[in-house]
């Protein structure tokens, strides 16, 4: 199944429309960013160059997504990562004895199909009953981009010099369709290092410009 990756600009001119199509959401996550003692999500001043515009930032397929997360837990719970062709138990495995570590973590424990990181720094993912039936677990920018950073030299990447993110989707998908084909390159961390690139993307944007990150 395919995932789309939006930015979602945080000024005004959409944050304060009557017509904001994100108003429950960021009200949701201001009330869990307050439970928290963490200032509210961030509404910026209109900026030559920016606008209300929300725009795709990358696109891959969930499997793919997965297997990320999974090089991920690998990394941190001290484990040998090693490439898989596709998902399989060991994954399942690893969320169970690991559950507090994937809990923990901004990249994991997010829902695949909805919710959203927004640009304030903090240390785990919040959550609370309203969150999870919504869009699941509030992930922070911040935070993503940390673990991204963590798992990027055992996929062969070097955070400080990525290669180059690839173009975002030319048209959005839909939960039900497969993912556009994609020329991956010749690695056994070919899949990892395509979603790796587009949430790296999406979260140095998010943080440069002031953006919400949520996935559809």
């Amino acid at each position: 199944m395919a995932c789309d990756l939006w930015l979602v600009p945080l000024v005004d001119v959409l944050c304060h429309s009557p017509d904001n199509p994100f108003a429950e959401e960021i009200a949701a996550y201001d009330k869990a960013l307050g439970d928290a003692g963490l200032p509210p999500v961030p509404v910026f001043g209109y900026m030559p160059g920016l606008s209300g515009d929300v725009a795709p930032v990358a696109a891959f397929d969930y499997d793919a997504l997965h297997l990320l997360r999974r090089a991920y837990l690998l990394q941190v719970c001290g484990l040998a990562v090693t490439p898989v062709d596709e998902l399989g138990g060991d994954y399942e495995q690893l969320l169970e004895m690991f559950e507090p570590t994937a809990q923990q973590s901004h990249l994991v424990w997010h829902y695949d199909h909805a919710g959203a990181y927004v640009p304030v720094d903090f240390e785990r993912p919040l959550s609370n009953d309203e969150l999870l039936e919504g869009g699941g677990p509030l992930g922070s920018s911040h935070g993503l981009l940390r673990e991204l950073e963590t798992v990027a030299p055992a996929l062969g990447i070097d955070p400080a010099n990525p290669p180059a993110t690839p173009a975002p989707p030319a048209r959005p998908t839909t939960l039900e369709e497969p993912a556009a084909p994609i020329p991956y390159e010749d690695s056994p961390f070919a899949r990892e290092r395509h979603v790796w690139l587009g949430l790296h993307a999406a979260a140095t944007r998010s943080l440069g410009q002031g953006s919400m990150i949520v996935f559809s």
